[in-house]
């Protein structure tokens, strides 16, 4: 009797199904507590230097999280020893998170250290997964050299503090996300629906810290205008659910599915996915940062800085979404970019009013675009959302 031959334990087994797994939405709470802490720098640095460290920050855990989403792509993260570098992985992202408040500062590099092991993590199993596919192993290697510049930017920058400090971060934010254009497309392997519903995911936990900001901001008290502004606050998030679930995100992973496999299916979703969902996810981000210092000053007038971050935040969502339509289909949502404009507008009034009314006028605007949006589908909105239904512009 002849024996199988035996599978190295280091080796990686390829994804062959669909579906997001368990191991991923446990690794994603890892990056809950990373959203959490880039609102909470934030929130206690409320100024504009303030509100850019926040924003770089979330800018190289998201392109962390990105890469573990085109691995889990192309293997299987539950089985063999994948697990367990998965779980040290989680460690190390955990540690990362809790650097974050002093990413800045004393623990600047030490959130080089550990970010950089969790990236190294991610080169690793990618490498373990392409044995003998030479185009895949190629793309590795240009995102591994990228990863290393950044990380060796994160680290001098440690040795530096103000503006010095901040413009090597956003170098190495910009050569790490460039690395995947520059280098080719050609070689990445994708599972189109499960790509898709992971992006899909990673926003409603987005969406979550929304909620979380609001419960941090009434500062376990209930009063009749906490309570007012709380219930505001949910409708907000529960708008931006709407803006990107009802039909958006239905289309947009039926599309990618339907692209050509290959160097076309792996650029539409670097661009739409990788790219421009951080658009999103940094505003609502930054929403949640307006609504917490709107539940704790909703009888005061917001600061310039919670203010933009309240509708600029939201504005900057609506052209993330701008965005991922025309790179889809290229159109324009009209009015999306018309809500956005006026939201930015609106950024100086809402200094001048009660920060409570600047939270109805942002819900206002947000559920009367639903509503405008909801009744130019028609009849087309109902064949779109029922299952196999035809592809249709967002």
């Amino acid at each position: 009797m002849v024996a199988e031959p035996r599978t190295s334990r280091l080796s990686a087994t390829l994804r062959e199904g669909e579906r997001v797994t368990p191991l991923e939405l446990f690794f994603d709470l890892v990056f809950v507590l990373a959203i959490t802490q880039c609102t909470a720098l934030m929130s206690h640095h409320p100024t504009w230097s303030g509100l850019a460290q926040g924003l770089l920050v979330l800018g190289m855990l998201w392109w962390a999280w990105v890469g573990y989403a085109w691995l889990t792509s192309v293997i299987d993260p539950e089985e063999g020893a994948v697990r367990l570098v998965i779980f040290g992985a989680m460690a190390a992202l955990l540690l990362v998170s809790l650097c974050v408040p002093e990413a800045f500062g004393s623990l600047a590099l030490a959130f080089a250290l550990t970010y950089g092991v969790v990236r190294t993590a991610h080169i690793a199993l990618f490498m373990l997964a392409s044995p003998e596919d030479d185009a895949l192993r190629h793309s590795v290697l240009g995102l591994a050299a990228s990863t290393a510049v950044a990380v060796a930017l994160l680290a001098a920058a440690s040795l530096f503090d103000g503006l010095a400090q901040g413009a090597l971060w956003a170098l190495a934010l910009f050569l790490d996300m460039a690395g995947p254009y520059f280098f080719g497309s050609e070689g990445w392997k994708l599972a189109p629906s499960h790509f898709a519903e992971r992006h899909g995911l990673i926003v409603i936990i987005a969406l979550g810290e929304s909620i979380v900001a609001i419960g941090l901001g009434a500062s376990n008290t209930l009063t009749l205008g906490i309570g007012t502004a709380a219930v505001l606050g949910v409708a907000l998030a529960a708008a931006m659910w709407w803006v990107y679930f009802d039909v958006v995100a239905i289309v947009a992973g039926r599309r990618l599915a339907e692209t050509e496999v290959g160097r076309a299916q792996n650029e539409i979703a670097r661009d739409s996915y990788s790219y421009l969902h951080l658009l999103m996810v940094a505003g609502i981000v930054l929403v949640a940062l307006g609504l917490k210092k709107t539940i704790g000053h909703f009888e005061g007038h917001l600061d310039a800085v919670p203010a933009f971050a309240l509708l600029g935040g939201l504005a900057l969502y609506l052209l993330g979404h701008v965005a991922f339509r025309y790179r889809h289909v290229r159109t324009i949502n009209r009015q999306r970019l018309l809500l956005s404009v006026v939201l930015l507008l609106l950024v100086p009034v809402a200094t001048e009013i009660p920060a409570l009314a600047a939270l109805a006028v942002a819900n206002l605007l947000l559920w009367a675009m639903i509503a405008y949006e909801t009744r130019s589908y028609g009849d087309g909105r109902q064949r779109l959302r029922r299952p196999q239904a035809e592809p249709a512009g967002t």
